[in-house]
């Protein structure tokens, strides 16, 4: 069932969908993603998500080309009928070619100048909820599972982070201030200096999170439970693979197999991942089930999720991904299915962290 709720201590109130964006103007050519966006916002989806160097995986050819196909499908559309996210890059990743060459940083210049930017291209006065897209910090993320302070670089620290966020919400620019990517650590640093100086209180934190990377419950759960900091996931159907779709085809369409000479998904070739996904492909099947409804039940069942982010590269996935999560399971059903998952897991445990 399609639910509205209040993301974290923010006045925001998002639907427990969210629509990601992140294939427009790659996979998904705009007539397609403007499909997308009036299927899911006239079926109750209030939540969009994009990001200034989507779509992925970014290039100097098409990065900043999402947030203006979304722009020219909501110049068209009453502004306060959604809730629209975008997000900041950060250090540690190659683009060149993002903001003018300058090397990524969640400072206070290249703050306004990114969030200037997306306000252009989303052809809007401001936005809902804007996001640091991974932290300015050394950290492990998108595969690394291990922290190595023989990488630390110089940062900015998050006091001037927020700082900067506080400037633009007051100019009314920015509704809201999320995190993504993010651990522990960093997640108690923005509440506590937030609370300490009276500044931006972190609405959300987007990490992925699935049957095959259930890392945010080792710490994160309750950091952001006690501290009332909304979990958006993404990657519930973890890049396809939870569809099953690969196990059935190794060169079935998709971003996988689309992207193979761009190394995109490496934590999705590890050696475990394959057997977990047969094990729950298998799970889902022999009670009925497709393997991308119980992925997607999976995720949206989980009382720390917020919002699930579905990215669809195209409307007929999108269609059928939305109704994996509205058609509600037996209760039951949903019960012993939760419990066989969790027996699963201790088998199969985090094999794409």
């Amino acid at each position: 069932m399609l639910k509205t709720l209040k993301l974290g201590k923010s006045d925001l109130k998002v639907s427990n969908i969210c629509l990601g964006t992140m294939t427009f103007g790659s996979q998904t050519d705009e007539a397609d993603a403007h499909s997308q966006l009036d299927y899911a916002t006239q079926n109750g989806v209030n939540f969009i998500d994009t990001a200034e160097m989507y779509p992925v995986p970014p290039d100097a050819q098409t990065f900043n080309e999402t947030e203006r196909i979304v722009g020219r499908w909501l110049k068209n559309k009453r502004r306060d009928s959604v809730v629209l996210a975008s997000k900041i890059a950060g250090a540690g990743r190659e683009m060149p070619y993002l903001r003018g060459g300058k090397l990524p940083r969640i400072n206070r210049e290249q703050i306004r100048e990114a969030v200037e930017g997306s306000l252009r291209r989303l052809q809007t006065d401001y936005i809902d909820l804007y996001q640091i897209h991974w932290p300015d910090r050394n950290q492990p993320m998108f595969g690394r599972w291990r922290f190595d302070p023989t990488t630390e670089r110089e940062t900015t620290p998050i006091a001037e982070q927020l700082e900067a966020f506080d400037e633009l919400i007051k100019e009314g620019k920015i509704r809201a201030l999320g995190v993504s990517n993010e651990h522990p650590w960093g997640v108690m640093e923005f509440v506590r200096i937030a609370k300490e100086r009276n500044l931006p209180y972190i609405a959300s934190i987007q990490n992925a999170y699935n049957l095959l990377n259930r890392k945010f419950e080792y710490g994160l759960d309750e950091v952001c439970w006690r501290e009332s900091v909304a979990l958006l996931a993404y990657s519930p159907l973890a890049f396809g693979h939870l569809s099953a779709k690969y196990l059935d085809d190794p060169r079935a369409k998709g971003r996988i197999t689309i992207f193979a000479d761009r190394g995109y998904g490496e934590r999705y070739e590890r050696p475990a991942v394959q057997s977990a996904t047969k094990a729950y492909a298998n799970l889902a099947r022999s009670n009925g089930l497709t393997p991308t409804r119980l992925a997607l039940f999976f995720v949206a069942s989980r009382p720390f999720v917020s919002s699930t982010i579905l990215g669809a590269s195209s409307l007929e996935q999108l269609k059928e991904d939305i109704g994996a999560i509205v058609d509600p399971i037996e209760e039951d059903l949903a019960r012993r299915l939760l419990e066989e998952i969790d027996r699963l897991h201790l088998t199969h445990s985090n094999p794409a962290p």
